[in-house]
């Protein structure tokens, strides 16, 4: 054999000797005079003494596994929770559990989520939870929401909520709903279109009830 030529080619199963697992070569680099390796395509570049043909290594072997794991929600995604009710939470993570066993063997995801509005935390398991609006749309709808199921420290609920007349109100909601458009037009965030709607609303159930108060 060539002196020069590398130890190791393509498709050459291998073990890595400072883990014990088993590969196969993918790509062969030659650096400053030497050969390095990429196994399983992996990220990284191996010397050829960290490697052993499979037949001639007689270290412990390490049988990795690799899981594939469906996600059915996502960060930013809104959602119920069976046995909330009507409350709302945004997922703002998730972990897996993969549980193995002689005769058995499974993984979990678990969603880490806070309610809208108050932030509470809760986890539960995907098949807890009923998709409301993806990370998309997510924005938009808790806009709507609020409008909807307010918080206190709304501008808008502030407004509605407060002792001014009716004829007063209606007013600042049309200066509000002029800078929302105003937003909108500048930076064409849905957001914004969403909170256009809720005032508009208001207007409407506000000049409903006539008159001054």
């Amino acid at each position: 054999m060539d002196a020069k030529a590398p130890k190791f080619q393509v498709g050459d199963t291998v073990v890595v000797k400072v883990y014990g697992t088993v590969g196969k070569i993918t790509a062969v680099r030659q650096l400053e005079g030497g050969y390095f390796y990429v196994v399983n395509d992996r990220e990284g570049l191996l010397a050829e003494q960290s490697l052993a043909r499979l037949e001639e290594y007689d270290g412990i072997l390490y049988k990795k596994e690799e899981v594939n794991i469906e996600l059915k929600f996502f960060i930013g995604d809104i959602v119920k929770v069976k046995g909330y009710g009507g409350v709302l939470f945004k997922i703002v993570g998730f972990r897996t559990e993969i549980w193995r066993y002689a005769e058995d063997a499974w993984e979990d995801v678990i969603y880490e989520m806070v309610s809208i509005p108050k932030g509470e935390w809760l986890e539960a398991d995907e098949e807890e939870l009923l998709l409301i609006a993806d990370a998309g749309q997510a924005d938009s709808f808790v806009s709507r929401y609020q409008f909807f199921y307010p918080m206190k420290s709304s501008p808008l609920y502030q407004l509605v909520t407060s002792d001014l007349k009716t004829q007063e109100k209606i007013d600042r909601l049309l200066d509000m709903y002029n800078d929302y458009a105003l937003l909108l037009n500048l930076f064409g965030d849905e957001a914004y279109r969403a909170m256009l709607e809720a005032v508009k609303m208001q207007i409407q159930v506000l000049s409903a009830h006539g008159g001054p108060d």
